[in-house]
Formats: C-alpha cells, structure tokens, sequence
C-alpha cells in the first residue's frame, strides 16, 4: 500500500490560500511553493513549510495539487526542467484545481503519463468565502481509482464533488458553467437596466427577480450586492474575460459556433476598457446604465 506522507502545494492567491488552510486545519502536511514570497509568509506561519521552487515540493509529497492562473503557469510547474514531474516520484498523484484550457491540460496529461505520475483534473466552482469553508464544487476527471484515493482531500475542500470522467471532461465542464455564469451576468445587467427605464424601484425589481420563474442559486447570491450596489469582487470581470476567453479558443479548435459567448466576451472587454475590470463580474449593469445614459444611484 502507498503509504502517503504530506501534499505539496502550488498556487496560494486567491483561492489558493483559503483552501491550503483547509488542509493545514485538517491535519495534513503541506509543502508550498508561490513565486509572490509574500503569500507565503502567512500559512508558514500556521505550520507549512516554504520551498523556493516547483521542485522544492516534491521531496515530502505523495500529492502534489496546483491552483494557479493560466495555461503557461500550469506547464512551467510541471513539464519545465525544475518542474514537478522531473522530479515528482513514480506513482505519486498530481492534482490540478485550477481553470485551464483542455488542450494545454491534455499535454500535461501526456507529461505525466510518460513520468508514471497519476494526473486528476479538478477545476473548483465558488467563491473565496466557499473555500474557506470548504464548500467548493469540485469536477473531477482522470483515473477513477485514483479519484478514490483522494476523496478525503476534495471532501475538505468541498461539498459536492462530482467524478465527471476518465480524460478532459471536467475541464469542458468548468468551462460551460462559467459561460452560463457569465452570459447570466450580460442578461441580468440588460433587464435590469430595462427595468430601471420604465421605472421600476430597483429594490422591489430585484427582489421580484429573486422570487420569479427566472430565480436562481446564482441570482439569489447576487441578489445582495444588487441591492446594495457594492460590486466588490468575489469573482473579477478580468478572471471572467480570461475565462471565456479559454471557453472561445477552445470551441475555435472545436469549429463550435459560441455567438452568445462571443457577445458576452465583448461587453468584458467594455468593462476591461473603461476601468472596471477588478469588480464583480455582475458589475456589467453599471456599463448598461452607461450606455443607456442612467444615472448612478445615489444609494
């Protein structure tokens, strides 16, 4: 039997921080490597221990999770020369939980097949505050048997878990929920503004929204920072655009028509353009009203 000895532990920004404590609270191990040294001054301090490189984290851990924000940062840390999978031990288990594109994860998947390293794809949908209570929504793909040795560890990080498949699936997976997010977001902002036209006290509108045919988990979330107007950022409009980004070069390769997702890009590029890409991605209403010529509410 595979006698595991700690994690190793990539990526501690937004998300990555709150679910590394997770782990830390539940008795685990964790080794932890960030490029931003700042970031790590804090959970070494609640008993992780600090490497300096991607390589540092493979000499304690059994598991290696990554949660960091791109396609290049994923194969820097596990197919360059001071990468985890030169020098990652044979049989360990590599878990990425980040939002990446299928094809760069598929070219991971080949690196770590050829370095006899278990890889699951686990890309997480919540928030930071989910996080740190360990109520994310985990899609999991790669070898099932391997998904079952590590329940435990998603089950800390998460409270719905989902085995999604053998290969990319939870990737595609993450990727269409965030467009449905992220086209809601355009739909809102639009009716919203609509509504605000012909009228309507923007409490009241809210509230009936939230009780309507259209209600929603997504929209009952929002629903509070509508009503106060405060759109700082659970999830940004840049983390959104890069998103979709991923989700329209993806269908590219795929020949997918993705009009709604293209359209939607565009008014993130509205919102990048005109200084408002560090807020809430449901900020998109303040562009309509502009664009609409309302004036701000005076709240």
């Amino acid at each position: 039997m595979f006698k595991k000895k700690g994690i190793g532990w990539i990526g501690l920004g937004k998300m990555g921080n709150p679910m590394a404590k997770r782990l830390l609270g539940a008795g685990y191990f964790l080794t932890v490597y960030d490029v931003v040294r700042e970031k790590v001054e804090e959970i070494k301090a609640i008993g992780a221990q600090v490497v300096d490189s991607p390589k540092g984290v493979t000499s304690n851990s059994d598991w290696i999770i990554t949660m960091i924000p791109d396609d290049p940062v994923l194969e820097s840390v596990t197919l360059a020369r001071d990468g985890i999978f030169e020098n990652g031990r044979k049989d360990s288990i590599f878990i990425d939980m980040s939002t990446v594109s299928p094809v760069v994860s598929g070219r991971v998947a080949k690196g770590a097949e050829e370095k006899s390293i278990r890889y699951l794809r686990a890309p997480v949908s919540g928030s930071t505050v989910l996080a740190a209570a360990g109520n994310l929504t985990i899609f999991v793909s790669g070898p099932k048997e391997t998904y079952d040795e590590c329940l435990n560890i998603f089950r800390t990080l998460g409270q719905k878990i989902f085995y999604v498949g053998t290969g990319e699936e939870s990737r595609y997976m993450k990727l269409l929920l965030n467009m449905m997010v992220g086209i809601s977001s355009a739909m809102m902002a639009e009716a919203l503004t609509f509504g605000e036209r012909g009228g309507i006290e923007w409490h009241q509108m809210i509230d009936i929204i939230n009780s309507s045919v259209v209600a929603s988990p997504l929209i009952g979330y929002k629903a509070q920072i509508l009503r106060e107007r405060n759109f700082a950022p659970a999830f940004t409009v840049d983390q959104m655009a890069k998103d979709f980004d991923i989700a329209l070069d993806t269908g590219k390769a795929l020949n997918l028509p993705m009009p709604a997702t293209a359209l939607a890009r565009q008014f993130f590029s509205m919102m990048k353009a005109t200084g408002k890409g560090n807020l809430d991605f449901f900020s998109l209403v303040l562009l309509m009203e502009e664009l609409a010529g309302i004036k701000q509410h005076k709240e």
